[in-house]
């Protein structure tokens, strides 16, 4: 089932894991997801769940892959719990509603819950939600959670105009800053930032929803979906020659990463070791291949910079022809100096803080082979970042889009803001193993 919300704000992030968390404590395998390029969110799922964060997007992924994906990422659990993105038929803009909550409960046939913030409205409530029920009959708008509601009186004024509107209510809840997730630039502060709170706060989170929503209306909603039809999508199987190491940043200032990225990964033949670069000093033994992610570095540059011992060990291992394939954070931490906070220096640019973000999908185009695409290469991605990097053109750029160049990409680098999600692209995936498992051969 999906959950969705008529725009951002509404609290879907919070219903949707304490959701997860409910019905997990309620003995249901849950497994969760996230519409739309989002890192932050499925983090909060993976920890109310207690499995890997999932993405489902038809721009980055298309939408032939969406149900294999789900199917993977569901593979054992008996409820899937979708969390929508903006508001519910918030898309691409110019595409009428593309990749938007909307177009993924049609992909999927799901039924959807719209979470409505009531804390200034009662019964026009009703309104909005009676708009949301007819503006796309496409869609299955099989409930109402409403959220941030201030005493019972208001809970029964909106409960009885709804019901001219057809849509059943199947939860009621009242304010609780107790379960609020702290935001900053990017959005909810990441829970691999905060995972002792996030841990200590999931139990009142699950009981909180637990008691304001009807769980087993929720299931009974959820069993009303179809069966998935079509294949399950998983990592290329037959990989059987030699193995390679391949270091992923991780840790509170690297959050920002694809599951399936790491899973595809190993499929061709790299074994993934976590990385800390605010703790760790030095890289994993046998270690042929760097891979980092996006995530949160300029709020962590001081410590960054401090650990000299690791910023050392990459920057002699890129020296050496270690092939790195680093996203958006990756590619800040690469540079000479973010904010000014010495770097790993492995590339000639600095990085700085800007009062303006950059957000939204991207079509590019590889722009010369490198360690990760080969010329003329196309993929959907998106950048989602709040820093500048200086110089980050010429003919070393790693990605063209809309008359801009990004990032630096050679023969054993490919750093750039865009991410992409390799599940859409795998051959991405396997020339970048490739070229690890060739380092650690000595070639």
């Amino acid at each position: 089932m999906v959950v969705a919300a008529p725009g951002s704000g509404h609290g879907k992030t919070t219903v949707a894991a304490g959701l997860m968390a409910a019905l997990r404590a309620a003995g249901h395998a849950v497994s969760g997801h996230k519409v739309g390029p989002d890192f932050i969110d499925p983090g909060y799922h993976a920890l109310a769940t207690g499995r890997p964060a999932r993405n489902l997007d038809p721009f980055l992924q298309g939408e032939d892959t969406l149900i294999p994906l789900l199917r993977h990422g569901s593979a054992g659990a008996d409820i899937a719990v979708i969390e929508g993105v903006m508001g519910l038929f918030d898309g691409a803009l110019g595409t009428e509603g593309y990749a938007s909550t909307a177009h993924v409960a049609r992909l999927l046939d799901a039924p959807v819950l719209l979470v409505v913030d009531a804390s200034a409205a009662s019964r026009s409530v009703a309104a909005t939600v009676l708009g949301f029920a007819q503006y796309d009959t496409r869609v299955r708008l099989a409930g109402v959670i409403l959220n941030k509601l201030g005493s019972q009186r208001h809970e029964d004024e909106i409960a009885a105009a709804l019901e001219a509107t057809g849509v059943p209510l199947v939860g009621a809840l009242r304010r609780n800053e107790n379960v609020h997730a702290p935001s900053r630039h990017l959005g909810l502060v990441p829970a691999a930032e905060r995972a002792a709170d996030s841990r200590q706060v999931l139990p009142e989170l699950a009981s909180w929803v637990a008691g304001g929503v009807d769980l087993a209306e929720v299931v009974r909603i959820a069993r009303t979906a179809p069966a998935l039809s079509g294949p399950e999508w998983t990592p290329p199987s037959g990989h059987d020659g030699p193995r390679a190491v391949v270091a992923a940043a991780a840790g509170p200032a690297f959050t920002f990463r694809y599951t399936e990225n790491i899973e595809l990964l190993a499929a061709y033949g790299a074994d993934v070791v976590e990385v800390d670069p605010l703790r760790d000093k030095e890289l994993p033994e046998g270690c042929a291949g760097l891979y980092f992610g996006g995530g949160f570095p300029e709020v962590h540059a001081a410590e960054l910079s401090a650990n000299v011992p690791l910023r050392t060990a990459v920057a002699e291992a890129i020296d050496r022809g270690m092939p790195v394939s680093a996203e958006c954070a990756g590619l800040l931490y690469l540079c000479r100096e973010l904010d000014g906070q010495p770097m790993v220096g492995a590339l000639d640019a600095t990085a700085t803080m800007t009062a303006r973000g950059k957000l939204g999908y991207r079509s590019a185009v590889s722009l010369a082979d490198n360690v990760l695409a080969t010329a003329g290469q196309r993929v959907h991605g998106h950048e989602f970042h709040r820093t500048e990097v200086s110089p980050a053109a010429g003919p070393s750029a790693a990605w063209g889009w809309d008359r801009t160049v990004d990032g630096f990409a050679a023969a054993s680098v490919h750093a750039s803001y865009l991410h992409v999600h390799w599940a859409g692209y795998p051959a991405l995936a396997e020339r970048f193993a490739t070229h690890v498992r060739e380092f650690a051969a000595g070639g």
